[in-house]
């Protein structure tokens, strides 16, 4: 069960208009939160990411399915977080979370780290074109409001400038 500070935050995200992602990646910080203070573990960032994207249907936000490419499995998954996630809460089974928590507590606390989400983010942004990665710069930008808007300037600009000596 996602706390009800994330579940606030997703919901402020989606009254600014934020991306469904953006949404998302509240829970995904909870996820890694939970994981460096060894209420349990992942075997991988992907597996740690994957847990948040399907609290994230469970409590309405409006992810897109899974890829073309992706498991028969993780597609069915995530269709029934989403219709899970339009009904609103019910009671979770206890023995069912109990087994998933114990078998999460046996997995390791790496998949959290600063090294192991850079590396992820690198691999991820490396399989998208570089038109897709600055079609969603800008859609982002466009919600980040003056102040914010400003920073991200500043920081270009000295990726820049780093980038050209």
């Amino acid at each position: 069960m996602p706390e009800k500070a994330t579940r606030e935050r997703a919901r402020r995200d989606k009254r600014q208009g934020k991306a469904a992602s953006t949404q998302a990646g509240e829970f995904v910080r909870e996820e890694m939160h939970h994981i460096r203070e060894g209420k349990h573990g992942a075997r991988s960032t992907k597996q740690a990411i994957a847990i948040a994207l399907s609290k994230a249907r469970r409590s309405g936000v409006k992810l897109a399915p899974p890829r073309r490419g992706a498991k028969r499995s993780t597609k069915q998954s995530a269709k029934y977080a989403r219709r899970a996630g339009a009904h609103g809460a019910r009671r979770p089974s206890p023995r069912r979370s109990r087994a998933v928590r114990r078998a999460l507590r046996r997995e390791g606390h790496r998949a959290a780290s600063r090294k192991a989400l850079a590396r992820q983010a690198r691999t991820a942004a490396r399989r998208r074109s570089g038109r897709a990665r600055s079609a969603s710069a800008a859609r982002a930008a466009r919600t980040k409001g003056p102040r914010v808007r400003r920073a991200a300037a500043r920081k270009a600009a000295r990726t820049r400038r780093r980038a050209a000596s």
